[in-house]
């Protein structure tokens, strides 16, 4: 198996910042909103993952005024990094167990006063009727509501101060409206009227309650990348002196030579000195099979080494490491936003207000026409409570998190939920031939000569002309020639012809080696090339001075796995086409092969982007599947760009979805997950949509008391986020 890579970034500086003090939505929003005023920047908050990825001109701002402006917002931010993440985990940690603790606290003080309702109307008791003294009744309820409950205080205060409001001030509000008002009734001993502070202290409890399973429920999420940051060891066993030390994997350097021994797992990418072994990469790649490791080989931090001994030289350690791409690659795609998450943020941002002017419009309602003051006041505070738009915020991130961390399981690497979104809707995808159907490893199979001409002396020029390229077909014929044994020169003067061919010198004589249709035109015809097409061979024609030498016949083997492939994308509804500069004869064979109905042969690689562009002018939507420089234009072109992991940079950089292994397989994966992933957010966020479309009518009519609607919006969060870890039961070639 070739290197898997991962694409480079963008030239902008991009930065990770971990969010704290977020509660809802509206939160995320507003500290969004904020950071895209700033000069340059471009900023995606996730609420679920509680992370800010921004990115921004150095020239216009710095990452210090990225975390004053969080800080102004009424929020907290510090860079997050690789090296950060467990200091980060901690804190969540140490802030879980205080919010489980203060939950205790709460429900013990909170539990009296529920068990005093359910005893009076248990027992058929007027509802003016306290068990408990009202005093005691302010005693229990007191600290829950301003000891408790201060966070949503602090919260909604600086919500409004930020300029919006939030979950806190719909918390704050409809919670001190019920104490302030219970509070009154108890000082003047007003013996007519009944008290709520059980709903008080009941809601603050239950929304506790709710953001632990929340908390809980949201930490699974990401659980994908804390089982990839895990793999990696912390120790290596490296030469120092003639002798082999035990060191922190964190103070290795390019160049350092590390020892492997049977079941370790590699520190840090390398490349093998000595020794044979085979090398467990699943968890970078998705597939199972062992990889075979011999001196020249590649090895990658945290896969795991087999039954032999490995002696390697580190070549890419701490965050360039091939294990530290996929963990960035996917927290940037987590914390992306999909376009289907548009709307939800649009209703976030209005959210709060609107909410409140409801649960006023209620207040004043039923005091005026019913004359009933206390149930103006719970039918109000019940709509301020049932009304939190926190299931609506977690409704897409929290989908996207499983389904891209699932991906990552799979060796699907999705760069932003755009992406995965967009891969849901694919109609058609345009494949290359070499690389990404075949082998990519072509061999030559037929030298034909013509005329009287030296079969050595015509593989020897081409390989000469050919040793620079970097095609994978010159590489085929410079391999021949070196197993043949023969002598290469250097040649002078070399000028390559994009899509035909090269023509240079080689020891004096002017030579030109390419595609059999280019030589025709330079004016050399080879019949013989038509029925090396026709057996599947691409063909390069060899002339030296004016003279056509000979033909060599080169085949590239259909990958084991792409027929399989092909048909599952077929199953899908997904139309493959084929694209290659290769003859039409050798891509009708591979065509065939495969199960590809469609294909277009002798395309030059700015076609291809052309072809793609045609294709989406038909108004489907496009993918493209490639590995080479040269298809580069055409993945840029596609509405959803798939690459190789083993092919070139700039293809992955160009690219949407890297491929962690040489599968077009793959594809079929991501297209599986998209279809998934979309189908969970649209069902999160229909039931948050539901919630609060039935919830708030329900409370304004009176129909809710406070109590039962705090339950209801704290379950309404946990239920979202468990119906996206359902996404955790996705497995790749399962459709």
């Amino acid at each position: 198996m070739n290197a898997p890579q991962v694409p480079a970034g963008s030239s902008q500086e991009t930065v990770e910042l971990a969010l704290g003090g977020m509660t809802c939505a509206a939160c995320a929003a507003r500290i969004e909103k904020q950071l895209n005023k700033l000069p340059g920047v471009e900023a995606a908050v996730n609420f679920a993952a509680e992370r800010a990825h921004v990115r921004y001109a150095p020239g216009d701002v710095d990452v210090g005024r990225l975390i004053a402006t969080v800080v102004k917002t009424g929020f907290t931010a510090d860079v997050s990094t690789a090296d950060t993440r467990a200091e980060e985990k901690a804190k969540k940690l140490a802030l879980y167990r205080e919010e489980l603790r203060r939950f205790w606290i709460a429900a013990a003080l909170t539990l009296p006063l529920v068990a005093q309702m359910a005893f009076m109307f248990g027992a058929g008791g007027d509802a003016h009727d306290d068990v408990l003294p009202r005093w005691l009744q302010l005693l229990l309820a007191t600290p829950v509501q301003f000891w408790i409950g201060w966070r949503f205080y602090v919260g909604g205060a600086n919500a409004i101060r930020g300029g919006a409001g939030n979950m806190d001030v719909l918390v704050a509000l409809g919670t001190s409206m019920a104490w302030a008002y219970s509070f009154v009734v108890t000082v003047w001993d007003l013996h007519h009227q009944h008290v709520y502070f059980e709903a008080s202290a009941t809601v603050i409890t239950l929304v506790l309650l709710g953001k632990i399973l929340e908390a809980r429920a949201k930490a699974k999420t990401s659980a994908a990348i804390e089982a990839l940051a895990k793999l990696q060891p912390q120790t290596a066993r490296i030469e120092r002196d003639g002798k082999l030390v035990d060191v922190a994997v964190a103070t290795l350097i390019p160049g350092d030579v590390f020892v492997v021994r049977a079941g370790e797992a590699m520190p840090v990418d390398g490349e093998v000195i000595d020794g044979t072994s085979s090398a467990n990469e699943s968890m970078l790649t998705g597939e199972s099979l062992p990889v075979t490791k011999v001196a020249g080989d590649k090895v990658f931090a945290a896969t795991i080494n087999g039954d032999g001994l490995l002696r390697c030289r580190a070549t890419g350690v701490g965050s360039h490491t091939l294990l530290a791409g996929i963990i960035r690659l996917v927290e940037e795609a987590q914390g992306s936003k999909a376009p289907v998450q548009r709307l939800a943020d649009k209703v976030a941002a209005i959210f709060v207000p609107v909410v409140t002017l409801i649960a006023l419009l209620t207040f004043v309602a039923w005091w005026a026409l019913a004359g009933d003051f206390t149930q103006a006041l719970v039918n109000a505070v019940a709509v301020l409570v049932i009304a939190c738009p926190c299931a609506l915020g977690l409704a897409t991130p929290t989908a996207i998190m499983v389904g891209t961390g699932q991906g990552a399981k799979a060796g699907v690497l999705i760069r932003n939920a755009v992406a995965l979104e967009l891969a849901e809707k694919l109609k058609v995808l345009v494949v290359d031939k070499t690389g990404t159907l075949t082998e990519g490893r072509p061999e030559v199979t037929d030298v034909v000569k013509v005329g009287a001409g030296d079969m050595a002396v015509l593989l020897q020029l081409a390989a000469s002309l050919e040793q620079g390229s970097t095609h994978p077909l010159a590489a085929a014929i410079v391999a021949r020639a070196r197993t043949d044994g023969l002598a290469l020169s250097t040649p002078q003067n070399v000028v390559t012809i994009a899509g035909r061919g090269l023509q240079g010198e080689v020891d004096g004589r002017r030579v030109l080696a390419g595609s059999a249709a280019w030589i025709k035109e330079q004016g050399w015809s080879a019949p013989e090339s038509d029925a090396l097409a026709q057996a599947g061979r691409s063909v390069v024609a060899v002339v030296a001075d004016e003279k056509l030498l000979g033909l060599i016949g080169i085949a590239d083997p259909l990958r084991a796995s792409s027929k399989a492939a092909v048909a599952r994308l077929n199953r899908l509804g997904i139309e493959v086409v084929m694209l290659t500069g290769d003859n039409a004869g050798t891509a009708s064979a591979v065509a065939r092969e495969a199960g590809i109905t469609h294909f277009e042969a002798e395309v030059l690689p700015g076609d291809k982007a052309a072809t793609v562009n045609k294709l989406k002018g038909a108004g489907r939507l496009v993918g493209m599947a490639g590995d080479g420089i040269n298809d580069a234009p055409a993945l840029a072109a596609a509405d959803v760009s798939f690459a190789m992991a083993a092919g070139s940079d700039v293809a992955m950089q160009a690219a949407d979805v890297t491929l962690m292994r040489d599968d077009l397989g793959g594809v079929a994966d991501a297209i599986s997950l998209s279809r998934a992933t979309l189908s969970k957010i649209r069902q999160n966020l229909f039931f948050a949509f539901i919630y609060n479309v039935l919830g708030i009518p329900l409370a304004a009519l009176g129909m809710l008391n406070p109590v039962i609607a705090g339950a209801a919006m704290a379950m309404s969060s946990v239920s979202v986020v468990s119906n996206s870890l359902l996404l955790r039961r996705w497995q790749s070639n399962k459709d």
